[in-house]
């Protein structure tokens, strides 16, 4: 029986590699696997995975008017696949991951969705909000903070180091804009807002 799996981190914890791995693993068994990404994250080039250490694979993209079970179903017509994985999760809608959850259910394809858990003021990501309550198994990537404690936020800086406090929720970046800090060190840098 199919499942929805969601590996969930700050920034920094091996999510793209992990799941890089978990496609090789299909198909290095001959199994069939799709990956999608994010059509807004295009820091490694539209349409691929990219890890920190070099890996990567061509991704089909998703934006938020993609219909995945439509998508997904329409795959279908090439072949059995085996697994579906979506590196940037946060970014699915509410109802990409209903849809989602119907890939599960109703066409018992196991979904591995890896994405960040909070943004950089510490609120939730839509899909990982909604991930976290209708997954069947939620998975915690770790990653440290410079103290050495668990990194679970994440802190936007500015062109100059310093900790961003307003903005869109959505920016795409890496280490360059992003710093993954346990909650003690975030709430120095930002602070939980109101």
């Amino acid at each position: 029986m199919a499942q929805l799996y969601f590996y969930y981190s700050a920034m920094n914890a091996g999510k793209s590699t992990s799941l890089l791995q978990s496609a090789y693993n299909y198909q290095e068994r001959g199994m069939r696997s799709v990956i999608f990404t994010a059509a807004i994250d295009d820091r490694y080039g539209l349409g691929k995975v990219s890890s920190r250490i070099g890996l990567s694979q061509p991704a089909d993209l998703f934006s938020s008017q993609c219909d995945l079970f439509d998508n997904i179903s329409q795959k279908l017509n090439d072949g059995p696949i085996h697994c579906i994985l979506f590196d940037e999760s946060q970014f699915l809608t509410k109802l990409q991951v209903k849809q989602i959850c119907r890939v599960v259910d109703e066409l018992d394809i196991p979904v591995l969705c890896y994405g960040l858990r909070t943004d950089f003021l510490g609120e939730p990501f839509t899909g990982s909000l909604y991930l976290m309550s209708w997954a069947d198994k939620l998975v915690e990537l770790k990653t440290i903070c410079h103290c050495g404690r668990k990194a679970n936020m994440v802190v936007r800086t500015d062109e100059q180091g310093n900790a961003v406090r307003s903005g869109s929720q959505i920016e795409i970046g890496g280490n360059d804009r992003y710093v993954s800090m346990c909650r003690n060190h975030f709430q120095q840098q930002v602070g939980l807002q109101d």
